[in-house]
């Protein structure tokens, strides 16, 4: 019986995920790429077009991917070597406390936070599929653990990666952490209203008497003291160039389109601007756009200019694409210390989540809470721009 409900499941997966070979949808594909392409051509020139393009993604790779896959790799070493020695626990018996205070969840959920926060937002997911962890938890309540993986995902890498550009940026990421911290907040207990709406205040969702020694004790590697250190720091090297690799797509393709929808043409001729062909040229669209919600962004958020509204954009889909946006913006001008705390703030809070949230929920179960983990979460990375706004307006006030 338990075998044949399985293997109905796994059709039902399985028929979700086929389509006929050509549907309505394939029309409306051609359609919005002939539009965009079209659009871009027009303004451009098709040689133009393609040349930036190649420019714009080549440049990427060498001067803005490479060095982030540096900066993961050096995260991921560190990350490694304060797991190694206990310093990650420290970290979670010290936050454990203020977890129901601050998100409504139990202590142990501290752990999927500390672990999130040194690599990306799925490193939660063997947690919650342990039963050790899970039964300090109810089921509304792991349906809330994807928006809270997701709130802390990727911090280390971002911050890390701003620390990297001056000291000036010191406070702004401090600020910036502080701001996701608080847009977290606003997105896990919404989440958790939705989801108690929809499973009812259910009992634990583990109820067995588990003897789980997850939250007491802290697996270390074998050898004498230097050849764990060692080890910790090369395995820690080795996920960060996995994390750097993965980083890649997003920040060529998404960075690329982005940019080319942020600015204009670079050069000049009887003073009318024209196009060279060279990287980081665009058609200047999005700041259009932007001045139209002008009044509502700066209430919201205080961007100094309307091209870094690219920057919470693209964050939606590849954080590590955002990051690679943040040197052209600040070498010309557009953004500041301010934009960069309320860009780390939006930038962890939402760290990519429309590329991973979907795939989270489902592995959790939550597939029925999709759409609103998705809402919830976008409205917490609202939410953690405007507290790193105000704040950083505040705490520079006094200073």
């Amino acid at each position: 019986m338990e075998k044949t409900m399985v293997q109905s499941k796994e059709s039902k997966k399985e028929d979700a995920l086929r389509k006929k070979a050509i549907s309505g949808e394939t029309f409306v594909f051609i359609g919005v790429v002939a539009i965009i392409f079209i659009y871009l051509a027009n303004v451009m020139g098709i040689g133009v077009m393609f040349s930036v393009a190649m420019n714009t993604a080549h440049d990427l790779i060498l001067n803005t991917a490479f060095y982030i896959m540096a900066v993961a790799v050096l995260a991921g070493g560190a990350a490694a070597l304060m797991s190694e020695f206990g310093i990650i626990a420290l970290a979670n018996k010290l936050i454990s406390p203020i977890m129901r205070p601050l998100f409504g969840l139990p202590g142990a959920a501290s752990l999927g936070a500390v672990t999130t926060y040194i690599s990306d937002n799925p490193a939660i997911l063997p947690l919650i599929e342990d039963k050790g962890f899970a039964r300090y938890f109810k089921k509304y309540e792991i349906a809330s653990l994807c928006n809270l993986g997701t709130v802390f995902g990727m911090g280390l890498i971002v911050t890390s990666y701003i620390l990297g550009l001056g000291t000036e940026y010191i406070l702004p990421a401090i600020i910036g952490n502080i701001g996701a911290v608080l847009g977290g907040i606003v997105s896990v207990r919404l989440m958790i209203l939705g989801g108690k709406k929809h499973y009812g205040d259910e009992k634990n969702i583990v109820t067995e008497n588990l003897n789980s020694d997850l939250l007491d004790y802290r697996p270390i590697r074998e050898g004498n003291l230097f050849q764990r250190i060692l080890d910790a720091l090369m395995e820690g090297g080795k996920n960060g160039v996995t994390l750097g690799l993965n980083v890649i797509p997003g920040i060529l393709i998404v960075c690329t389109i982005v940019m080319m929808l942020t600015f204009g043409p670079s050069g000049t001729e009887n003073g009318v601007a024209v196009y060279e062909g060279v990287a980081y040229e665009g058609v200047a669209l999005l700041p259009k756009l932007g001045n139209y919600i002008a009044p509502v962004l700066n209430f919201l958020f205080g961007f100094k200019s309307m091209e870094a509204l690219a920057l919470p954009i693209t964050s939606l889909g590849a954080v590590g694409a955002a990051m690679g946006m943040t040197k052209g913006l600040l070498a010309q001008g557009l953004m500041d210390a301010h934009d960069i705390a309320v860009f780390v703030a939006i930038g962890i809070c939402w760290a990519g989540f429309l590329s991973t949230h979907t795939g989270m929920m489902d592995s959790i179960g939550g597939r029925k809470l999709t759409n609103k983990a998705i809402v919830t979460h976008f409205i917490g990375g609202i939410a953690a721009g405007v507290f790193a706004n105000y704040l950083y307006l505040a705490v520079t006030y006094f200073l």
